[in-house]
């Protein structure tokens, strides 16, 4: 099923042992931090960015000996851990994927925001994260320039 839902890399996540430790390197390459938040105890999230529209990084650490990330980055190691993108509609997207015969997983909505994952047994052995930002999800985070790409929700770009 082809749609013509507006999609855009949000940014790339870096699965690290310590942002305090990996985010110098961005430093060097001129990023800023744009915002760091802990989710519940598992695991802490920055995003950086290179003062533009785009070009967005996200570093993820394990906070627990039990998620997720503490699970990848035993397997793994540091590195590229997956590409968000931004959905306007992403009913509309998973749909086609699951037409296409792409397993979803982990689809959930919270109050702010819906997310959705494409697992890396896909083609190109990338996790994918669909992510559609709600009214709200700005409310107590940095200005919009800093939080969207080109300071915008996709449905209002």
């Amino acid at each position: 099923m082809a749609h013509e839902t507006l999609i855009r890399v949000d940014h790339t996540g870096i699965a690290v042992e310590s942002i305090a430790d990996a985010e110098s390197i961005l430093f060097a390459l001129g990023c800023r931090k744009l915002i760091e938040e802990s989710v519940a105890g598992r695991f802490r999230w920055a995003q950086y960015d290179f003062g533009m529209d785009a070009s967005r990084l996200e570093l993820i650490e394990p906070e627990s000996d039990d998620t997720f990330l503490t699970k990848y980055l035993d397997d793994h190691g540091p590195g590229l851990h997956h590409i968000t993108f931004e959905v306007a509609d992403i009913g509309v997207v998973v749909a086609a994927l699951e037409d296409a015969g792409y397993q979803i997983v982990e689809y959930t909505e919270y109050d702010d925001w819906t997310e959705a994952f494409v697992p890396p047994s896909n083609p190109t052995g990338a996790l994918f994260q669909l992510f559609e930002y709600h009214e709200g999800y700005d409310e107590g985070r940095p200005p919009a320039a800093a939080l969207y790409v080109d300071g915008q929700r996709l449905e209002e770009a």
